[in-house]
């Protein structure tokens, strides 16, 4: 897709979510001019002039548009590993299969193929926006500039030799490098940090990855407390849970973006609290490996900022955000044995306007004024979405499939189900080349 700057786009004929909890807008239009929304209204006010000029105009046919969603942790390029290794738990899944796999068959190639794969899932299903953890993650970070996808691209840290970085000593380096070459470099994507987790990083690793993020100002992601059985896990540990061994050395701050969060007591919840740092859950990863039940409404009483990824599709094996949302609000629900808790709206919130803040991307994740054009519009004439009285709908019975069109940045990347940006049906190939190198390990 050529990277110039997007004309304008007129969408009417629609019913429009502004933000998650909001009123439905019923005939309504849309206007964007470059990659920003310049106007909205209803069919009772009159579209400005310039409507009739935009490059592009399309008739949403009775469809609701919507803000597109933000997958807020993913490992992309794990496409090449979705059915790989299924119905394991965590540390055999990732010791005996994982890991090994990632050693034998994660290089440039390999990354860059199967982050587009991902993003492809992603567009089709309607998301706009990925923030990704991975090895070689220059090359992801190519993938998505060349898809139209928005990208928070963080490089993997690790204290093993891991793809890339073959001498674990030189991680932080690579990190830098890695900064050097993408910070400022793409308007859509943002360069990041991704401590793995507090078990297979030094506690001198983890502290000069968090000083490396926040000397560059960007955002610094840490898988912690996913496990039962993750505080035995961690070398010299500095406290009496991972959250504590995290405060402990001074990793907690709003700038810090902890993955998971399943095992958390009150006062890990009160740190989180107290320091500003953001949870991201993954609640349909952690129903598959049987990680347990992040306490997301506990987080969100004590005004932690939540927000919601898939994972990688290793262990989800979808990247559909839409079921995420339906599983993170019904698992709540079974959690605290209260129907009303984590409402669909509070879902809807964690996978657009948390997640954005979270990820300090400022103004997206709304449909209004000077907002960055990042929408999808869903296909409403459907069985299984008829009648719609409201946005909960989104949450509770919509899918990916139901998306029909997708505008990131103010561009169109997909109409009428068919990915514009790039050549689809070719990513498939190549990465159905890569796989046939893989023998999927015995369980």
């Amino acid at each position: 897709m050529p990277d110039t700057m997007p004309d304008s786009i007129f969408i009417h004929n629609c019913t429009l979510i502004t933000a998650p909890g909001t009123t439905l807008l019923q005939r309504a239009w849309l206007l964007t001019k470059g990659n920003v929304i310049a106007a909205i209204g209803s069919a009772d006010s009159l579209p400005p002039p310039e409507t009739t000029t935009a490059t592009t105009i399309i008739d949403g046919r009775g469809g609701l548009l919507a803000p597109g969603l933000i997958n807020a942790h993913n490992h992309c390029a794990m496409t090449l590993f979705r059915g790989m290794a299924d119905d394991l738990g965590l540390a055999t899944w990732l010791t005996r299969h994982i890991f090994p796999a990632e050693a034998r068959h994660v290089n440039e190639e390999m990354v860059y193929h199967c982050s587009k794969l991902a993003a492809a899932e992603m567009m089709l299903s309607g998301t706009t926006t990925v923030a990704d953890g991975y090895f070689f993650e220059g090359q992801a970070a190519q993938a998505f500039v060349e898809t139209g996808m928005r990208a928070i691209a963080a490089h993997g840290i690790i204290d093993f030799p891991a793809p890339g970085v073959p001498n674990p000593t030189q991680n932080i380096e690579t990190a830098v490098r890695f900064l050097d070459t993408w910070q400022g470099r793409h308007p859509r994507i943002t360069p990041a940090i991704f401590a793995h987790s507090p078990y297979t990083c030094s506690n001198q690793t983890l502290q000069q990855a968090k000083e490396l993020a926040t000397k560059r100002q960007v955002p610094f992601f840490i898988h912690v407390a996913e496990s039962r059985q993750e505080q035995g896990m961690i070398q010299a540990p500095q406290g009496t849970s991972p959250i504590r061994h995290l405060a402990a050395l001074g990793l907690l701050d709003p700038g810090t973006i902890c993955i998971h969060g399943v095992w958390l007591d009150d006062e890990d919840l009160d740190l989180l609290a107290g320091n500003g740092a953001g949870v991201v859950v993954c609640p349909q990863s952690h129903l598959k490996l049987a990680s347990g039940m992040a306490p997301v409404s506990a987080m969100i009483e004590r005004g932690i900022k939540v927000g919601l990824g898939t994972d990688g599709c290793a262990s989800n094996n979808s990247l559909d955000m839409f079921r995420e949302m339906d599983i993170l609000s019904k698992t709540q629900k079974i959690h605290t044995l209260t129907a009303t808790s984590l409402p669909a709206a509070q879902a809807l919130t964690c996978a657009t306007i948390n997640n954005a803040s979270l990820l300090g991307l400022g103004n997206i994740a709304q449909l209004e004024p000077d907002y960055k054009a990042d929408l999808i519009l869903l296909d409403m004439h459907q069985p299984h979405l008829t009648p719609c009285y409201n946005q909960d709908l989104l949450v509770y019975a919509a899918s990916g499939a139901d998306v029909q069109s997708v505008i990131i940045d103010g561009r169109l990347v997909m109409r009428d189900k068919k990915i514009l940006s790039f050549d689809v049906q070719a990513t498939m190939e190549e990465v159905h080349r890569l796989a046939q190198k893989i023998n999927a390990p015995q369980k």
